[in-house]
């Protein structure tokens, strides 16, 4: 399996491939002096540079996580404001490049129950995410949150959104499994594509005829569809036309039209 990964890294840089669609591992076996990851994010990350974004996604839902492979016990304290506003640009911008959505609407996820309730449960939201989520916000991104998460996947509001960013691993994994079973883990800001199964390797059931192979087709389906739209997007925003202000009296109304007295209230 290893070598396997290291051949299609090797394809990925030398652009022999477009997309990189990988099954699933056993973290515990495949661990060597050549191999020494928590997982195929975290490899492909050292291999190919840059910040990957750990992403679920299925026709229902999409999930983002701000933090990854890490004990729960270290969770509180890898949250930062920043570390959550580079997620959520990162979100952005791919639900935009990856997915073609114009402007998209991200819920954020608290950390604690029922959102901290004001601090007596945790100080995460008031010091750490909402702020992040304020800051986001003022750069353009549409982000709204902290939501406490059993009620906000319980009451359906996830319907509302095109992705959403849990806090941590099981958060984010839990709900989306429930609900999508045969979903797909991509690894978003990448140079290259991936994409695999949302399942383990189930050597529980190998060779018996009862692997539903969904998820893997879902799996490829997903990277094909993402190099299609990178394509595309590449295209669409290689020379867009510049921004031009109607001349006034025209239909569009800015607020910048409107007089003093009317912007006040």
């Amino acid at each position: 399996a290893a070598e396997a990964l290291h051949a299609a890294v090797r394809d990925l840089r030398d652009e022999q491939l477009d997309a990189l669609v990988t099954a699933p591992i056993d973290k515990e076996s495949i661990q060597s002096d050549d191999f020494r990851y928590t997982g195929h994010t975290e490899f492909l990350a050292a291999e190919l540079g840059g910040e990957p974004l750990m992403m679920m996604c299925s026709d229902l839902l999409r999930v983002g996580l701000v933090t990854i492979h890490i004990p729960v016990t270290e969770i509180s304290h890898d949250l930062t404001r920043q570390k959550i506003v580079t997620r959520l640009e990162q979100l952005r911008s791919s639900l935009k490049a990856d997915f073609g959505i114009v402007e998209p609407r991200i819920a954020v996820l608290a950390l604690n129950p029922h959102a901290g309730d004001g601090g007596l449960l945790g100080s995460e939201e008031e010091h750490i995410i909402r702020p992040a989520v304020n800051e986001a916000y003022e750069k353009g991104i549409l982000a709204f949150g902290p939501f406490a998460a059993d009620g906000f996947f319980a009451s359906g509001h996830y319907r509302d959104y095109d992705a959403v960013l849990a806090m941590y691993h099981d958060q984010g994994l839990t709900p989306f499994k429930t609900l999508s079973p045969d979903g797909v883990n991509f690894t978003a800001c990448l140079g290259s594509v991936r994409t695999s199964p949302d399942h383990g390797v189930a050597f529980d059931i190998a060779g018996q005829d009862k692997a539903d192979p969904q998820s893997m087709r879902n799996a490829i389906y997903l990277a094909t569809d993402i190099v299609n739209n990178r394509r595309a997007w590449a295209e669409w925003t290689s020379n867009p036309l510049p921004h031009a202000e109607r001349e006034r009296g025209g239909r569009d109304l800015s607020v910048k039209d409107l007089p003093d007295t009317e912007k006040e209230s």
